[in-house]
């Protein structure tokens, strides 16, 4: 799908098979110079009960007298102003309304917010336009029909700033992509080896340096917490490692870690069968990592970037870590596995040591890491858990800037009390209460060499149900962040 900026010229004679206008209530004018051709149509519709403008609602009208346009589509924003979300939340209904049609070429106007349009058109289109195809055909009459959406602009000396915009948040949204068509693919197709190949072919692609290294390699490091994980399956695990040069040398870079559990069945604590084939999901960090990475290459801000995934399968067998094994991390302290089940905690403490050698800036992780967090904030917001202040923060501003939130969840030494264990140093789990605390409270053992935070995705990574699949998120948010961090420069 194609998008643009284009002038607007003349609405009467602008020829798309779709011209969309986005009105705020009560939806009777939408503010514009040649505003005779498009309010008649919304009086109208309101009139008789069609349109009422509040957000998200629409109404369709076939080969309107006066436009040359094919359809005019009338997409209420609520009361003026609109919020970002509310711009997304138009966009997403506008996008909805085309699935039915045959329209290849769609237009955007807004009296006020030409901006928003630029800003968040391609996620809207390309969430109503993606189809998971790895291993399945789309029927013709499913797919999507758009293939080009231009957002009309009516100040020319803002084209420059607006095509910009648009451009940045199309390169987002390939990381979405990326991330969703990972996180959908079977785990018989997206092994710990296929996420190194995906990752080896993005240095390819963008010239960022990749490393995959083996079990030979993961074990010279002493990832024994990691390898403990990875023991039972018969999938060789893998330790991927990105770098992103954008600034120079002496800049310290800022690291993503993702956990890469390419299929969860819990290990020897093993899972109830219903719904574990969603544990396909359970690299949704590591995917979300190597989406963050597709777009950042594309947009190449000044900033140093490093991306870390320990992948690997969690498998039951005569190999397995059972319940009361202790294994040594990387960091040297020792762990009681009383649950095989928080394996990803064990994976991603190797990964945060061994972040250290870099001297960061700040280390953000990404997890479907606890059934808890889904508990507690459900499938609206990412659960974040940060000692630091200023980077939860900023974190916290870059969802909301990006529509993909988190919300700050608690992270004390109370809730450190249950993982102390008569047998190592730590134990994996604590009891039932607050999980999702005492699983950051875990992680946060081994980052106190540099800024840390935590993001608990299980619940916004995937839905089930209906709309089964996974959603790309956090990309969006992660990229804000980043960006925020390089001051949105483009590298030269």
């Amino acid at each position: 799908m194609k998008f643009s900026i284009a002038p607007l010229k003349s609405l009467s004679s602008l020829q798309t098979d779709a011209l969309i206008v986005f009105l705020h209530q009560p939806g009777t004018s939408c503010g514009l110079v040649e505003a005779d051709v498009v309010d008649p149509f919304a009086a109208e519709a309101v009139q008789d009960g069609d349109f009422s403008g509040a957000l998200g609602t629409t109404y369709i009208r076939s080969r309107p007298a006066s436009l040359a346009a094919r359809r005019l589509i009338l997409v209420g924003l609520g009361a003026a102003p609109a919020s970002s979300a509310g711009w997304l939340k138009a966009l997403q209904a506008a996008a909805a309304a085309l699935k039915p049609l045959a329209a290849r070429q769609v237009h955007l106007l807004a009296a006020d917010g030409e901006s928003f349009l630029a800003e968040f058109a391609p996620r809207a289109f390309g969430e109503a336009a993606y189809r998971y195809t790895a291993t399945r055909k789309v029927e013709a009459d499913k797919a999507y029909k758009v293939d080009a959406v231009h957002v009309l602009s009516r100040h020319p000396r803002q084209a420059a700033v607006l095509k910009a915009q648009l451009a940045r948040a199309e390169d987002i949204q390939a990381g979405v992509d990326l991330t969703r068509n990972l996180a959908n693919l079977p785990a018989n197709h997206c092994t710990p080896t296929h996420l190194g190949r995906v990752a080896q072919d993005l240095g390819k692609r963008h010239g960022i340096k990749v490393e995959v290294l083996g079990r030979g390699e993961i074990e010279r490091l002493n990832m024994g917490s990691f390898l403990a994980v990875a023991q039972g399956s018969e999938q060789a695990p893998r330790f991927i490692v990105l770098r992103y040069d954008g600034a120079g040398k002496k800049d310290a870079p800022h690291v993503l870690v993702g956990k890469g559990v390419t299929f969860d069945t819990g290990g020897i604590s093993i899972k109830p069968a219903a719904e574990m084939d969603e544990m396909k999901y359970d690299m949704s960090g590591a995917a979300s990592v190597l989406g963050a990475f597709e777009a950042i290459a594309r947009i190449k801000p000044r900033i140093n970037l490093v991306g870390l995934i320990p992948a690997t399968e969690n498998m039951p067998s005569g190999s397995a870590i059972k319940p009361g094994d202790v294994v040594t991390s990387m960091s040297g302290q020792t762990i009681e596995i009383l649950n095989t089940d928080a394996e990803g905690r064990l994976i991603l403490c190797d990964a945060l040591t061994y972040a250290e050698r870099f001297k960061p800036a700040s280390v953000v992780d990404i997890a479907t890491l606890t059934g808890a967090c889904v508990i507690a904030l459900g499938h609206v917001n990412s659960g974040l858990f940060s000692p630091d202040d200023a980077l939860a923060d900023a974190l916290l501003e870059a969802g909301r800037q990006a529509q993909d939130s988190c919300w700050r969840m608690p992270l004390s030494d109370d809730y450190a009390e249950g993982l102390k264990t008569h047998y190592a140093d730590v134990a994996n789990i604590a009891g039932r209460a607050a999980g999702s605390v005492t699983a950051a409270c875990f992680l946060q053992r081994f980052t106190k060499a540099y800024r840390w935070a935590h993001l608990d995705i299980a619940g916004t990574a995937w839905k089930s149900g209906a709309a089964k699949g996974a959603t790309g998120r956090p990309v969006p948010l992660l990229v804000s962040y980043l960006l925020n961090c390089a001051g949105s420069a483009p590298k030269a």
